[in-house]
């Protein structure tokens, strides 16, 4: 199987919108949401998924200071809280796609 890879990422002062291929499937990744949904062990309990993460804790106006791509499997994000260890995998961040056709088809 091909792994899910991008076409583009671009990063917004609100967030980050991903465009997954040609064909125009992009979703916009709100910088709160997508903060609030950080994979790492500080923020997530490793070995029952429990969210760690309060969220009054993180800012309304956060935003994501800087991406880098980790691999050919995803991204990690430099957030203006300081926080910066988690990796959100392309995997992850597709099947949580926000554009409507995804939605639709959950």
């Amino acid at each position: 199987m091909q792994p899910t890879i991008p076409h583009a990422i671009n990063r917004q002062y609100d967030g980050l919108r991903i465009e997954w291929d040609q064909t125009g499937h992009e979703g916009f990744y709100p910088a709160r949401e997508l903060r609030l949904a950080c994979p790492c062990a500080g923020c997530v309990e490793e070995m029952s998924g429990r969210p760690l993460l309060d969220p009054d804790t993180i800012p309304m106006d956060i935003r994501p200071a800087s991406v880098a791509l980790v691999g050919a499997y995803g991204i990690k994000i430099q957030w203006s809280d300081g926080h910066s260890t988690g990796i959100y995998t392309f995997e992850q961040l597709l099947r949580s796609c926000p554009c409507i056709h995804c939605i639709s088809s959950r």
